[in-house]
């Protein structure tokens, strides 16, 4: 298993992760650190809102990476 930096607030992209899975979709963990934990901070709020805006952006990442990787 590969920890995978730089997706997200680093610049890499889902495409960029993507070669670190194998055709089961296994074998890589994908670190956003940064833009999970800042989400709020793009909601324009007082981060109140801390846990959602974290749970959506984790969301987005699984759903921007499932675009190049088998998740099982």
């Amino acid at each position: 298993i590969f920890l995978v930096p730089g997706y997200g607030a680093q610049g890499g992209a889902a495409a960029d992760v993507a070669q670190g899975f194998d055709k089961n979709g296994l074998g890589a963990i994908v670190n956003s650190s940064r833009g999970i934990m800042c989400a709020w901070q793009k909601t324009g709020s007082d981060g109140t809102n801390f846990a959602a805006a974290a749970r959506n952006a984790a969301i987005a990442m699984r759903d921007d990476i499932k675009q190049f990787v088998t998740i099982l």
